[in-house]
């Protein structure tokens, strides 16, 4: 199902990002194109129990939180069938093989980045 920004409304974001500034940008963007972040983590055992505890439409996940490669909580949630969107500075090709075709939002990043990466996800 193609999704397009009006479907963005009201989707459901959990927010995984260590950088606190780049955190609050991508919830600024999420409020701006309607979206509806319900919660954020910035370390890895957080980012778990968040996981577990919350009901969420897509995950923004970090790759690295604070030294510790996300990886694990990557394949977690694509075996999962679990839409997610994978930030990174250093590009795709930087990703393991199996998560090189999983969306991505390179950092730095503008809104309309952040809306094709989410529309890439729920696809």
């Amino acid at each position: 199902m193609a999704v397009g920004v009006s479907d963005l409304t009201g989707l459901q974001v959990l927010v995984i990002e260590d950088e606190s500034v780049v955190a609050m940008l991508m919830e600024d963007i999420l409020v701006d194109i309607g979206c509806e972040v319900i919660g954020t983590a910035s370390r890895f055992d957080e980012a778990i129990e968040k996981l577990k505890s919350l009901a969420f439409d897509i995950v923004i996940l970090d790759v690295n939180l604070n030294g510790r490669p996300t990886f694990s909580i990557a394949d977690s949630l694509a075996e999962q069938g679990v839409a997610f969107v994978i930030a990174t500075g250093y590009g795709a090709t930087s990703l393991p093989e199996p998560l090189q075709s999983v969306p991505f939002l390179q950092k730095p990043f503008r809104q309309r980045d952040l809306e094709r990466a989410l529309r890439a996800a729920l696809m």
